[in-house]
């Protein structure tokens, strides 16, 4: 299930590349970054107004043809994990990405993850990719017993956890797909974040939705 390639709502094709490299590095978004900017020629880099669309493209290019490998897996302190997610989309609809923080029992960050979702995409639907995305990574890379994710759209909690049926045109693949993910977690829950929690994933899906403006490439 988690080697599947996660689905992407439309994209352009610049866009589409450095969603590609992403996948390649398990959607890690620090070494995408790096990868990236290593490959553009010159003092450029992934969001520098300096670095032309063809550059930039050239650059993607390279990367995928260069076999890139994901990044070591970081040890957790058990089987216990907490999970932020966040979608981000501006203009709903508009440019959205979706980010994802998992960390261990101790709260010590294992993953960050960024991805993004399309380039006129409303943020409900941003919010499922963002927890389908969290938690096909955590169980391509972990084994987990217990999870506690936190999130604060009340819309994928009333579908995922409270048995409501999906109220987002669209989001079916998503939901179905988040479902098959948890009942592979044998002990997990959510933690609804208010508006003035902190949540690491919220930068990660800016910078989602930062990438999901690239175009046309």
């Amino acid at each position: 299930m988690t080697e599947d390639p996660l689905p992407v709502e439309h994209l352009s094709p610049l866009a589409a590349l450095v969603e590609e490299v992403l996948a390649d590095v398990g959607y890690e978004m620090p070494a995408a970054t790096d990868a990236i900017n290593g490959a553009v020629a010159g003092h450029g880099g992934l969001f520098d107004p300096a670095t032309t669309s063809g550059e930039l493209r050239d650059a993607l290019e390279e990367l995928l043809a260069s076999e890139l490998t994901r990044p070591p897996v970081s040890a957790p302190a058990d089987e216990t994990f907490v999970l932020y997610v966040d979608g981000s989309s501006r203009g709903n609809p508009g440019p959205a990405g979706a980010g994802a923080v998992i960390m261990d029992a101790e709260e010590t960050q294992l993953a960050r993850l960024s991805r993004p979702v399309g380039s006129r995409t409303g943020n409900n639907t941003a919010e499922y990719v963002a927890l389908q995305l969290g938690l096909a990574e955590l169980l391509t890379r972990y084994e987990p017993r217990r999870l506690e994710v936190r999130i604060d759209s009340m819309t994928v909690i009333g579908d995922v956890w409270g048995g409501d049926e999906p109220t987002v045109s669209g989001v079916e693949t998503y939901s179905a797909a988040i479902a098959t993910a948890l009942s592979n977690i044998p002990d997990h829950q959510y933690t609804h974040l208010a508006d003035s929690d902190p949540n690491p994933a919220d930068a990660l899906a800016t910078v989602g939705a930062d990438i999901a403006t690239f175009g046309p490439g």
